[in-house]
């Protein structure tokens, strides 16, 4: 595993199977024993499947990261702790499924990544209301390098191009 200088890591975690929020806080241990130190966590969203129908809620949260951990171990790591809680594949045939967890990598410092294998920033990142809501709510002033806007502006941005309807995509925790 290559070690080198500090980086600033943005994590979006969702989890939609078994006890959510058991799953959420074990991801953020692991996150935690094999990346870095957590420096912030969103409170934990819950909100309605996007991409896909599933009867089973997500619980959506973004957590910042301090690593040493070089870009390539990083997406590595992120994969082998999916794979340990019981994550098996992220799609089939293309169509997203319900999972115990899963770990994007939003951002690395200022890195702009793009490769058959993966994009940083997450190419989706602006798009998504339950990343862009934690993500604003822990780290607003952030730039996104390809924009070049913060992620205030890019959820400002997000929540006007919605109708006012959005908020039927979050759930009260009443209903959870």
């Amino acid at each position: 595993m290559k070690m080198g200088k500090e980086h600033t890591v943005f994590l979006a975690l969702g989890s939609n199977l078994g006890d959510k929020q058991k799953n959420m806080l074990t991801a953020c241990e692991e996150i935690e024993e094999r990346i870095g130190t957590i420096v912030s966590l969103s409170a934990f969203y819950i909100t309605k499947p996007e991409g896909f129908v599933s009867e089973n809620l997500f619980v959506n949260a973004v957590c910042e990261v301090s690593s040493i951990v070089s870009a390539e171990d990083l997406f590595l790591l992120t994969k082998h702790i999916e794979e340990e809680m019981g994550r098996r594949q992220k799609s089939e045939n293309g169509v997203y499924q319900d999972r115990i967890i899963d770990i994007d990598i939003l951002m690395i410092d200022d890195l702009i990544i793009n490769t058959p294998e993966w994009t940083i920033p997450h190419p989706r990142l602006h798009t998504r209301d339950f990343v862009l809501a934690p993500f604003n709510e822990i780290a607003p002033h952030v730039v996104h390098p390809v924009f070049k806007k913060t992620i205030s502006e890019l959820y400002a941005e997000w929540m006007r191009s919605q109708s006012h309807e959005t908020s039927d995509r979050y759930v009260r925790d009443t209903d959870y």
